[in-house]
């Protein structure tokens, strides 16, 4: 047997066993300190209608839509501490600030998740988008491994480099036949477009930036904040070019004081009230904007 076509079979060997594992069904076990476990998330097919949550509050069309989402859930439990896990205490906090909205009265919510379900990432934004939402606050929790010391949270907006790169790849995926913050994208060449989605995306962006400086503001006082708070990283869930997002980063739940204070009544409460009070007054002002 000729020495390339040796070599060939070592690197194809791994791709074709997974091939035959993936046609016969199979699953894999992942070795995790000396133990297995066998993990198996069923995803969406291609081109698959999205499962649209339910719309809560008013039945009026004209009340504003904050779309919350929960990060992780299902097989996925994000970072994990000491008898906690991510996905736990965002849901709890999510659902917190849904029912405080709905108290509240005037808002319009929506949950990507309201249970220990598994949503796609792509699809969390997505749904935001195909509801019309005018808000998405998308909900976390971070790890800082051994560090049980580091605390506060986080607020993520997405950085410009990547709002440039989501543009982009947003006309050219739409093809023309969309329309983002009312701008008609139909019968405009590729590089119109993309120029056109660009100018939405840094709308959104400033939109998102002026939601994240009301956090902060809101919180002093009464959440803890990491040292740096306002963050910006090209994140998938951030990327819709006509709905304004952040991502909030609740605190660590590697430091177990600030884990159980987030799973807490209290911590899920001092969270609702604060994050209600930035998003009305963010509607409001965006709401009175020419």
């Amino acid at each position: 047997m000729p020495e390339r076509f040796k070599i060939m079979l070592i690197f194809l060997a791994p791709v074709l066993l997974l091939g035959v594992i993936y046609a016969w069904g199979l699953t894999i076990p992942v070795p995790v300190l000396g133990r297995s476990y066998v993990v198996r998330i069923d995803l969406p097919e291609a081109g698959q209608q999205l499962d649209l949550p339910e719309v809560l509050g008013p039945q009026d069309m004209t009340r504003p839509l904050v779309v919350i989402d929960a990060g992780h859930g299902g097989p996925d439990p994000g970072a994990v501490g000491p008898g906690f896990q991510e996905k736990r205490i965002v849901l709890g906090l999510a659902k917190a600030l849904r029912d405080r909205l709905l108290e509240e009265g005037g808002v319009r919510v929506a949950m990507t998740r309201d249970d220990d379900s598994f949503v796609v990432l792509a699809e969390r934004a997505a749904i935001a988008r195909e509801l019309g939402a005018d808000l998405f606050v998308s909900i976390h929790a971070d790890s800082a491994g051994e560090q049980a010391d580091v605390r506060g949270a986080s607020i993520y907006t997405l950085s410009e480099a990547a709002n440039s790169q989501a543009a982009a790849r947003f006309a050219q995926r739409e093809n023309g036949a969309d329309v983002i913050n009312g701008l008609d994208l139909s019968g405009q060449d590729e590089a119109v477009e993309t120029i056109l989605v660009e100018l939405s995306q840094r709308q959104t962006a400033a939109q998102s930036d002026e939601f994240a400086s009301l956090i902060v503001r809101e919180g002093e006082g009464r959440l803890t904040f990491h040292p740096q708070p306002r963050r910006k990283a090209a994140l998938a869930v951030l990327r819709a070019p006509d709905v304004p997002a952040i991502l909030y980063e609740a605190g660590f739940v590697s430091n177990p004081a600030e884990a159980q204070r987030l799973a807490s009544r209290e911590g899920r409460e001092n969270f609702a009230s604060t994050m209600a009070s930035a998003i009305r007054i963010f509607l409001a002002r965006n709401a009175a904007a020419p």
